[in-house]
């Protein structure tokens, strides 16, 4: 037996150590797993709303596939969910399983993303959620659900304030604020702390009421079109102005999560948001009587009773990740399952983007009713905001939120959208 010096003794140890710990690392990094055999999937979305029922349904998918452990991240509401995504990339974190908005945001992850266009569930999916995250004939996510939004409203507070016709028009909306300022009630309460209401959810008013959206949007990028001295801009301002005009004093710092808690606990009759909150609003008062109403911009009434509706986001998969197969699993275990399906009717609410899952009208609450009915009916408006360039939602809502603060004048507002639209996608 070959014989050691103390010192070479620890010093070898100390290499075979680390040697060991090197290998553990590597194996790890290609099976994803544990020293007990254990596959983790790592999981990032953006829908703080269902996040209390995704770890539920954490537990029921780990019993259904053992030796499988989801590891779910949310990161949303009031957080920026794209710059903490990039920066989890940036890390060398990379998750499994992550959310991408479409169009747009497609482009920015498309050399990150598997394409999905073999999977069993692809032929279900209704036709317009398949738009956003299709290039090249290839389909890259599978649409997390159909939602919409506009103004919800305390049906409770209009009858209590004599509104006994719902406003259809910018003229029927002012009325219906004056008569509930007058009753003592606030009309608005707006959450414009936060970028997406203003640059996402509200600016994509000015954009799909254009003649043709998307021919604007191209426009904008090849520099033919103007937001100062566009008609409907010249509109869609007057329902920005109405809102600051007859909300709560304090729009600026008020936000996601004190909007929603104060329309649920009936201090205002009105809010800019979608169906989405439905959970969160049933969880502060069940009892409330809520409806969505569209977002005038004129008096056509023809025109303006529409609800915006499109995909919020989409399940993608990290095509350099080692869990791809199980990462396709729970994908098809989601939208194909009972168990899966339980989760996105019953527990997340969801208007399903799939022709074979039926939503439960019973849960889906008020506000995903109104979204259903009037998609059904033909009355939508388009998402246009997925188009926006990289960037926008963060620079478009700060110049937003410098109009509100009265630093700037409608002139200056569009000149920097425009200016920060060139300079956008630019980059």
């Amino acid at each position: 037996m070959k014989k050691y010096s103390k010192f070479a003794l620890v010093m070898l140890l100390a290499f075979s150590t680390l040697l060991a710990g090197c290998g553990s690392k590597d194996e790890g990094k290609e099976t994803a797993g544990d020293q007990n055999g254990t596959k983790t999937l790592r999981i990032f979305q953006f829908k703080v709303e269902i996040a209390e029922a995704m770890s539920r349904m954490k537990a029921d998918y780990e019993k259904e596939h053992p030796g499988v452990k989801l590891d779910i991240q949310t990161v949303g509401g009031g957080s920026d969910y794209g710059a903490a995504l990039k920066a989890q990339f940036a890390s060398g974190e990379e998750p499994d399983i992550f959310n991408v908005g479409g169009y747009r945001d497609l482009d920015t992850w498309l050399e990150k993303l598997e394409d999905l266009s073999d999977q069993p569930w692809v032929g279900d999916v209704v036709d317009v959620a398949k738009e956003p995250m299709t290039k090249d004939g290839k389909l890259y996510g599978q649409p997390m659900a159909i939602e919409g939004y506009g103004f919800i409203y305390n049906k409770d507070l209009f009858a209590k304030a004599g509104i006994t016709e719902l406003p259809k028009t910018i003229t029927e909306l002012e009325a219906a604020a004056q008569k509930l300022q007058e009753a003592g009630i606030t009309p608005f309460v707006n959450g414009y702390q936060e970028t997406w209401i203003l640059a996402n959810h509200l600016l994509n008013i000015g954009f799909s009421h254009q003649p043709d959206p998307n021919a604007f949007v191209k426009g904008l990028n090849e520099g033919t079109e103007k937001i100062v001295g566009n008609p409907v801009f010249d509109e869609w301002i007057k329902l920005f102005e109405l809102t600051t005009k007859y909300g709560q004093k304090n729009p600026l710092t008020t936000d996601y999560n004190t909007e929603i808690t104060t329309f649920a606990s009936g201090e205002a009759a009105m809010t800019q948001n979608g169906n989405w909150t439905q959970v969160q609003i049933d969880g502060i008062n069940p009892d409330l009587n809520i409806g969505l109403l569209p977002m005038p911009i004129n008096d056509n009434a023809e025109q303006n009773d529409k609800l915006p509706v499109g995909v919020p986001n989409n399940w993608v998969v990290n095509k350099n990740s080692k869990m791809k197969e199980e990462a396709k699993e729970f994908l098809n275990w989601l939208v194909t399952s009972e168990t899966g399906k339980k989760y996105i009717t019953e527990d997340f609410k969801f208007i399903p983007a799939f022709k074979s899952i039926k939503a439960n009208t019973e849960l889906l609450g008020d506000l995903g009713t109104d979204v259903m009915n009037y998609s059904q009916e033909g009355k939508a408006l388009s998402w246009e905001f997925n188009k926006f360039p990289d960037g926008g939602m963060n620079e478009f809502g700060s110049q937003m939120q410098g109009y509100v603060a009265g630093n700037v004048d409608k002139t200056q507002l569009f000149e920097a959208l425009e200016q920060s639209w060139a300079s956008l996608k630019a980059k």
